[in-house]
């Protein structure tokens, strides 16, 4: 796999580079020290770039504005911080993982195992166990049944049914409720192996709804369907997925 090292600062750089060493199948194809930099040889490597350790503190321009900039462009991302204020932001970027300074060799690991299953499952499945209550393979979830919900901010208890519906963020997800969206260490196809099916839809490939909190439909391009969800929230189904919603739930 093939890394990139953004950092404004040469030895965060350079202990990276060494602690990278320890995992042969990781190999650094180039460094950068700003977003300027970066951008450039980001771009000129195209495809040939699998994986990015980004500083998110970097002058002039931040990771988060670099990644921005970057569009539909960019690779997969790690950010590297000393400061844990930008962890939710980061994985509404859809970072893989996000890591404080100074990195410990273990954090490290657990970040690349994270990106080597992303990358084999293309959902990320390798999140911490115990992080949320919707991880235990034990049984499928029913509506009544109250699960654990551990974001950055907050922790929430409650019920399936309460949940609006969920949005991807790489490895974790964006839980929607009535009162906020928590970002738990879950992807998004393992909240929809334990989500009951029946109610639970998969909207698209970024996005899971619940049918019981879908309070208007109308007709989008190509044939495809727009739905608005309590709190209101819309998400827009492909033709085949509004083919799908449309069998499923037509008398």
């Amino acid at each position: 796999m093939n890394a990139m090292i953004v950092d404004d600062e040469r030895h965060a750089r350079e202990e990276l580079a060494r602690l990278l060493g320890g995992f042969p199948e990781i190999r650094i194809v180039g460094e950068a020290a700003n977003a300027v930099e970066a951008r450039e040889r980001i771009q000129a490597l195209g495809q040939g770039l699998d994986l990015v350790f980004l500083d998110v503190q970097m002058p002039e321009e931040t990771g988060f504005e670099l990644l921005d900039s970057l569009g539909g462009e960019a690779p997969r991302v790690i950010f590297t911080t000393a400061y844990d204020v930008y962890a939710l932001r980061a994985f509404e970027f859809g970072a893989v993982d996000y890591l404080l300074k100074p990195i410990a060799p273990k954090r490290l690991e657990l970040a690349l195992r994270r990106v080597m299953e992303q990358g084999s499952e293309a959902g990320g499945e390798g999140a911490d166990a115990g992080e949320s209550g919707l991880d235990a393979p034990s049984r499928p979830l029913g509506l009544q049944d109250r699960v654990l919900l551990r974001s950055t901010e907050r922790i929430a208890y409650i019920t399936v049914g309460s949940i609006i519906g969920a949005e991807s963020l790489g490895a974790y997800s964006k839980v929607w409720l009535e009162d906020g969206t928590p970002v738990i260490r879950r992807s998004l196809s393992v909240l929809e192996s334990r989500l009951p099916g029946e109610y639970f839809f998969r909207a698209n490939r970024s996005q899971i709804i619940n049918l019981q909190h879908v309070q208007a439909v109308e007709p989008w391009f190509s044939g495809g369907l727009k739905l608005t969800l309590k709190g209101g929230a819309t998400v827009e189904l492909s033709r085949r997925q509004a083919k799908v919603f449309r069998e499923r739930n037509s008398l």
